[in-house]
């Protein structure tokens, strides 16, 4: 039994249904779960070493940082994605699908960056004009929230409609999810 299988044997009726009916939706929030944990670790990690600010007149580098964040999250969610998400769509060749994924991904870059940039250099959420604490947490919620639900978003509708447009292209093996009750599956 597969994970998802077994999650959804122990998820209760009326979601369970749900969840099925909505699969790849399901699915894909959680490849976008586990990318935004990574591209939050490389954002974090790379703009408070390599790309800090190196003296009190520099801001750093927080949109480098974001963008190569956002570039290794792509490469791990377009295995995932291909693979898990929309293992069953298709319609195109592989390599002309991977450019179509990175195209959208990149214009993606743009939508998940938009916010960061919009509270960094316009509304000027940065030292000297607010203190560190609250730089910090704005660049954590422009980038990190509110771009990441921008750029989901974009990339679900982008995804569906231009990279992986046909649906069941590639078999998918269909076992019946039986739910569980105490320890014994009925």
């Amino acid at each position: 039994m597969s994970l998802v299988d077994t999650v959804l044997s122990h998820t209760p009726q009326p979601y369970r249904d749900v969840a099925i009916r909505h699969r790849e939706l399901v699915k894909f929030a959680l490849v976008g779960g586990t990318t935004w944990v990574i591209d939050t670790a490389v954002f974090l990690l790379l703009k408070s070493t390599v790309l800090a600010a190196t003296d009190a007149n520099s801001d750093g580098k927080p949109l480098t940082a974001k963008v190569i964040a956002v570039l290794v999250a792509t490469i791990v969610s377009y295995v995932l994605n291909r693979e898990w998400s929309f293992r069953t769509r298709g319609g195109r060749e592989r390599h002309h699908e991977a450019a179509l994924f990175f195209i959208v991904s990149g214009l993606g870059v743009a939508v998940y960056t938009a916010p960061l940039a919009i509270s960094r250099y316009l509304l000027e959420l940065k030292v000297p004009e607010v203190s560190l604490f609250t730089q910090e947490i704005a660049d954590f919620v422009s980038g990190q929230v509110i771009g990441v639900l921008l750029g989901m978003a974009f990339r679900w509708w982008a995804f569906r409609r231009f990279v992986f447009p046909d649906q069941n292209v590639r078999a998918r093996r269909v076992r019946p999810v039986q739910p569980v009750t105490g320890d014994k599956v009925a």
